[in-house]
């Protein structure tokens, strides 16, 4: 699809490594005590050593800049080698915060706006219909929503689009009507139903996928040139890309299944190794110092080493309450090998922003109310506390999402990041 930008792009590439480490020192800044950073480290050694995890890789900066960065374990239990900070990750729906930037993006330029028809953008999207149930022959009975579907539907994920993997009727209507699953990356996957009229409720969904699709309609731009140029360069991502160089390639890490008797196996990623487009809601690789300067331009107000993303304006609405009433981030397994069911907040209602979800109260391991998250299927996971000036990334690769393992070692990891703070 760009196989003939490449080169092009390596060259910018270069350039904004080379500018990203002429501003190192200034990015760093200050570093949490020695004996601060050895609690951090005691946490994510221990989970490698005790084989609760393959390896990990973790980092966490304030608004005064990078105090923590680690790496432990090994990117395959069956042949190495160990994980290191430049470890490259599959970062799956961790992709859909970026996409939610660059939509918001053109929101400010007047191209997208949050509440008009998206079918204005996407001809695909002007007359969407809701999946009913099925009749007595098993075939899927089809209405037409009662309303559009918005571009605030699509970042709030609220639109009425699911994942077969938490919809059991999302997979009997795949296999009735020989529409490709999401998992074949195939466009046509997209041609799902709703299973609820836009704004009625939410569920997690394709609905970033949608997204993107519009980013690429009023931009002009396929996506993977438009967060190149619009987000990754601007930044110095530089390990961020959904096509990786061979170079990259060996520094990728393996994916790990969790059996039942709790041990993990090396597997092959389930993902489509080629998709027919780009996905706004999953499909990039990156590094977890990469995804942290991302996390670091959100906890500046849309500004990072010179560059403005967004304004401090838009960062704020992101970071807001956009769907009401409604609750979010529960969902219920319908694939176990692909996720445990998820809700990472027992007890605490969730709501959703344009691009993450928001807890209401104060999370258990530090985390303020009001604090920004969300995670990829391979246990990657974020979080950005506007109120305390902090974000974290910690980044395994393992299956099933929601890993209560894995869950467990974000939350020891968070509550030591903010352990570190205080002793700093």
């Amino acid at each position: 699809m760009t196989i003939g930008r490449h080169s092009r792009r390596e060259v910018l590439k270069t350039a904004a490594a080379l500018a990203t480490v002429a501003s190192f020192p200034a990015t760093v800044g200050r570093a949490a005590a020695p004996q601060s950073n050895a609690q951090i480290d005691a946490v994510l050694r221990r989970a490698a050593q005790a084989g609760e995890v393959p390896g990990v890789v973790a980092a966490a900066a304030t608004d005064k800049g990078v105090f923590y960065q680690g790496a432990f374990g090994t990117r395959d239990l069956a042949k190495g080698p160990q994980m290191t900070a430049d470890t490259i990750f599959r970062l799956a729906s961790m992709t859909k915060a970026v996409t939610s930037v660059a939509a918001m993006q053109l929101v400010e330029q007047g191209k997208l706006q949050l509440d008009q028809p998206i079918g204005n953008v996407l001809p695909e999207l002007a007359a969407p219909q809701v999946l009913e149930g099925f009749d007595d022959a098993g075939s899927p009975r089809l209405r037409p929503a009662k309303r559009p579907i918005t571009l605030r539907h699509l970042l709030t994920h609220t639109a009425g689009f699911g994942y077969e993997i938490w919809d059991e009727d999302l997979v009997r209507y795949v296999k009735v009507s020989g529409t490709p699953s999401t998992s074949t990356g195939k466009l046509a996957s997209l041609r799902l139903p709703l299973v609820f009229d836009p704004g009625d409720r939410w569920e997690y969904g394709i609905n970033l996928d949608w997204a993107g699709r519009a980013v690429e309609a009023v931009s002009g731009q396929p996506l993977e040139v438009y967060f190149h140029e619009h987000i990754f360069s601007p930044l110095g991502m530089t390990d961020t890309d959904y096509v990786i160089s061979s170079a990259q390639q060996s520094r990728l890490v393996s994916v790990h299944q969790r059996k039942p008797d709790g041990s993990l196996e090396p597997v092959a990623p389930p993902d489509p190794p080629w998709r027919e487009f780009w996905s706004g809601g999953g499909g990039l690789f990156s590094t977890g110092r990469d995804y942290l300067v991302f996390l670091q331009m959100l906890l500046g107000q849309g500004r990072f080493n010179g560059a403005q993303l967004l304004r401090p304006e838009t960062v704020a609405l992101m970071g807001r309450n956009q769907i009401g009433d409604i609750n979010a981030g529960i969902l219920k397994t319908a694939n176990p090998q692909r996720s445990d069911d998820v809700d990472f907040f027992p007890g605490i209602p969730c709501k959703w922003g344009l691009g993450y979800m928001i807890n209401t109260q104060a999370g258990p391991n530090g985390r303020s109310a009001g604090s920004l998250t969300w995670a990829g299927i391979f246990n990657t996971y974020y979080w950005l506390d506007p109120q305390k000036r902090v974000a974290g990334v910690l980044l395994t690769q393992i299956l099933p999402f929601a890993d209560h393992t894995a869950v467990k070692l974000y939350g020891e990891f968070e509550n030591a990041v903010y352990d570190a703070l205080k002793a700093a």
